[in-house]
Parts: structure tokens; C-alpha cells; sequence
């Protein structure tokens, strides 16, 4: 079972058929993703028993009724065709009518990408959507999947007929890079302390050893006593008992990102003697353009 704010992702069970039912029959919800309404909940329980059986195939609920409104789904090791690699996989959706438009699959994406690349091991998820399904489309730009490539003719076995497929990815190392730069932006804000101190002109986030998130901001003074962002959030790593880094991402004021100063490419270079070059550094996000550590400071003293 996997959980998010407002969700639970559970294992579909017999007893969820009059539910399934209920939003299945709709036929705004079927034909558009490739599959027809269903006619009956003897139908809808068949179904549960022979299609919503995979191993990672989730009901996903409600929390205050643990009802099931819809289904998310990675499709596995050569059950579905983008794919022949047992490190990839297909993501499948669909939510009830009653429940569009209040972000619950978006929610639910984000955590089976997360389930996805943290809890069993893939490098690379797959989406589709046919042609006309404006709403699957949304979904996959709000968890900022790639854009891959348009493929017409595409056979739609269950309703006899042929469309056409647009097809976007997200690798586990993209994903990880719009973890760190939402958790760098959610922390980014101006404010002056004092008549002699301000802070969060430019925020910064490191993604640990460990896998962990680190946040900071720049703190800006009348003398020499500031501290670069990505000083502050190392140093929080550093508190927490973790001293290797494996990405950094800074935000600047207007919204890009950068390289470090040298005296935070220093602090690196300084607690991984070792390591440092490896360290990848986002220099233009929207670009997804990375140098690494040992590229930004080659042929360093130590």
C-alpha cells in the first residue's frame, strides 16, 4: 500500500467491483484512454480478478472512505510494448468523473514515480495518451514528463480501431533533478531580517549520499558575515550527520539556475578530496544542461 495527502494505493479486491462499476460504465472515462465501458459489475469484478492483477497495479482511494475512484498502474518486465528493458516500465491511469479536475491523479502519479525509482529499481518510466485525451495529457505535463515522439496508426485492440499515441518518459535522473529544484524553489523567498541582513534572494538544494534533501538560502549582511545557499543547505547536511554530495542545484533571483561561487565549489572539493569530481552540478535546469564538479574545477590545489 503506498499513500500520499490525500490518497491511499491499494491492491484492487473483489468487493471494489460495485465501485469499479460505478465509474466505469461512464462512457467518458473508457473509450478515451482504450478500453470500453464496462456493462455490469459481474463485468467490472472480472475484470478486477484478470486485468487489475498486476503486481504493481494500485485502486487508488480516497482516505476518509477508502473507496476506489480510479487505477494507477506500471506495467512490468514485457507487459507492455515501450519498452523491452526489466529496468523500464509503462505508467497507466484513469479516475472517475466525479473526481477530475481536483489534482488526485497528478497526487497519485507523483507517488508511484517516486515508488518507482526509490522502492524498485527503475532508471526509466513510460506514459502514453491517444490523440483527444486532453486531461491524460495535463497529467503527464504536471508530473513533467518528457516529450518523446507522436506514432499514428496504433492498434486499440479492445475497441477495434487505430489512433494515434503521443508518447513521453521521465528518467530516474530527471526525476531527481525536478525533486531538487522544487524543493530549492519552495524555500526561495526574499526577506529583510534587519536593516542589515537579508535572506532567500537565491535558494539552493543538494541531494545527498544518502538520498536525502537539503535546502538553503543565501544570507546576505553588511559585512563579510553571509553565506552562499549551497553553504547553508551543506552545512544542514553536514548537522545531520551526512558529508557526500551527489547533486546541487541553485536558483537564481530570476528564476535560472547556476553554477556555485568558489568558495562553495571549495567547501565541496574540501569535504570530498576523493570524490568531488563526480559531483553534478545543474547549470541551466530548463536546459537540463549538467557539468560535474571535476568539469567546473579542473586541476584543483588539492
Amino acid at each position: 500500500m503506498l499513500e500520499t495527502e490525500r490518497l491511499i494505493l491499494r491492491r484492487w479486491e473483489d468487493s471494489d467491483a460495485e465501485s469499479l462499476y460505478e465509474y466505469a460504465k461512464d462512457p467518458a472515462v473508457g473509450p478515451i484512454a482504450g478500453w470500453p465501458p464496462h456493462s455490469s459489475i459481474e463485468e467490472s469484478r472480472d475484470v478486477i480478478r484478470t486485468v487489475l492483477n498486476g503486481r504493481e497495479c494500485y485502486a487508488v482511494c480516497r482516505k476518509p472512505d477508502n473507496r476506489a475512484i480510479g487505477a494507477v498502474e506500471l506495467k512490468l518486465y514485457g507487459h507492455t510494448d515501450m519498452t523491452d528493458r526489466d529496468d523500464e516500465c509503462e505508467l497507466g491511469y484513469w479516475l472517475g468523473k466525479p473526481f477530475w479536475g481536483q489534482g488526485l491523479m497528478p497526487e497519485a502519479v507523483r507517488e508511484l514515480l517516486r515508488h518507482a525509482f526509490e522502492d524498485i529499481g527503475m532508471t526509466k518510466v513510460w506514459c502514453g495518451y491517444y490523440e483527444g485525451n486532453e486531461k491524460s495529457r495535463r497529467v503527464q505535463e504536471k508530473t513533467v514528463f518528457r516529450y518523446q515522439r507522436k506514432t499514428e496508426n496504433v492498434d486499440v485492440p479492445l475497441l477495434h480501431e487505430k489512433r494515434t499515441c503521443h508518447v513521453s518518459a521521465i528518467t530516474r535522473d530527471q526525476w531527481q533533478w525536478d525533486r531538487l529544484y522544487e524543493a530549492a524553489a519552495a524555500v526561495r523567498k526574499e526577506r529583510r531580517i534587519s536593516d542589515y541582513v537579508t535572506c532567500g534572494e537565491v535558494s539552493a538544494a543538494i541531494l545527498s549520499g544518502a538520498g536525502k534533501i537539503y535546502t538553503g538560502v543565501c544570507v546576505d549582511t553588511c559585512s563579510t558575515l553571509g553565506i552562499c545557499a549551497e553553504r547553508n543547505a551543506i552545512f544542514r547536511m553536514l548537522t545531520d550527520g551526512e558529508q557526500k554530495i551527489r547533486k546541487v542545484v541553485a536558483i537564481l533571483p530570476d528564476g535560472r539556475s547556476g553554477a556555485p561561487c568558489g568558495a562553495c565549489r571549495e567547501l565541496m572539493v574540501q569535504l570530498m578530496p576523493d570524490s568531488y569530481q563526480n559531483v553534478e552540478i545543474m547549470m541551466d535546469y530548463r536546459q537540463e544542461r549538467i557539468m560535474t564538479l571535476g568539469e567546473l574545477t579542473p586541476e584543483w590545489w588539492i
